[in-house]
């Protein structure tokens, strides 16, 4: 089981460092920067942070007290099964689910405000699926990891599906322009899931499919026209920071005029570009500590930008 773990955190590594090739070799929006706006917010606090602590409560408080209480994986539903079976049948039915329940967050105000920070990035790339807000992670895996267990699936499913979910996840945000073709009609990719995150009337409920783009088509919510969009984000303002946008989707505020109110949190708003300013700098360092100086135009980063 350490094995498998080791092994599919390196492939996920191995995969962001080929996307992030493939947008700046092949970028869908050109010109969007490597350390774009909320960047660091969806590294630190969104990928790594909240991920970390949401593990632990899904896995540690919801469902293995399910399984103790109940004992459903002592009746080994799915035990018997090939490992790939497993896979494909909690694939299908989670990607089915997920379908529908992102649908109803696009029709539901109440559920709404549990998904727009996912759509509030105006600068969407590899990273930007990321975000999402807790509760909205907390109903999902919940929902897509407790079958896993409680059906008495394989220990190695785990594993696998959270790799496929994020290298799926990591791949439709990204900022890679690709024609799938025919293939868009069963598995999605960034053609179709940009336009999702654009800030245009016409797809607020359409593409709501993760991986298999087949939902869409076979339910009527697909929307793949031959242009690119012009704009993505939310139409209205929405706050920047994580802490804020949690407490946005509860109790609507101005954040300028909070600021304006209380200096405490206009300094707390100050103090977060300098950080951001300094985390690149460090990182610009140590990149530049790690290879030989070239002359500025010269720059094999500069020419590929």
């Amino acid at each position: 089981m350490k094995q498998v773990e080791i092994v599919t955190t390196a492939i996920l590594l191995a995969w962001v460092v080929v996307v992030i090739m493939l947008e700046r070799r092949f970028p869908y929006r050109k010109g969007l920067p490597f350390f774009r706006e909320g960047f660091w917010t969806d590294l630190v606090l969104y990928t790594i942070v909240q991920s970390f602590l949401l593990k632990i409560i899904i896995f540690d408080y919801i469902i293995l007290p399910l399984d103790q209480h109940f004992s459903f994986s002592k009746l080994n539903f799915v035990t018997g099964w090939p490992v790939w079976v497993q896979v494909l049948f909690f694939l299908f039915t989670h990607d089915f689910y997920i379908y529908w329940f992102h649908r109803w967050q696009h029709h539901s105000p109440m559920l709404w405000r549990t998904h727009e920070a996912h759509h509030s990035g105006k600068q969407v790339d590899w990273l930007a699926g990321s975000r999402s807000h807790a509760v909205e992670i907390l109903i999902n895996q919940t929902i897509e990891f407790a079958p896993i267990i409680l059906l008495g699936a394989d220990p190695v499913v785990v594993p696998i599906k959270a790799l496929i979910d994020a290298v799926w996840g990591i791949w439709i945000h990204s900022n890679v322009d690709v024609k799938s073709g025919r293939l868009q009609y069963f598995f999605n990719g960034p053609e179709m899931h940009l336009w999702h995150h654009a800030d245009h009337k016409e797809v607020f409920h359409a593409n709501f499919s993760t991986k298999f783009a087949f939902w869409d088509w076979i339910f009527g919510t697909a929307y793949l026209p031959g242009h690119k969009p012009q704009k993505w984000g939310l139409y209205y303002d929405f706050p920047k920071d994580y802490f804020m946008q949690h407490v946005f989707s509860v109790k609507r505020f101005d954040d300028r005029e909070l600021q304006r109110r209380y200096p405490f949190y206009r300094r707390y708003h100050l103090f977060l570009p300098v950080l951001g300013r300094r985390l690149r700098t460090l990182v610009k360092r140590r990149g530049a500590g790690s290879t030989p100086a070239v002359p500025t135009d010269t720059n094999p980063s500069r020419v590929s930008a």
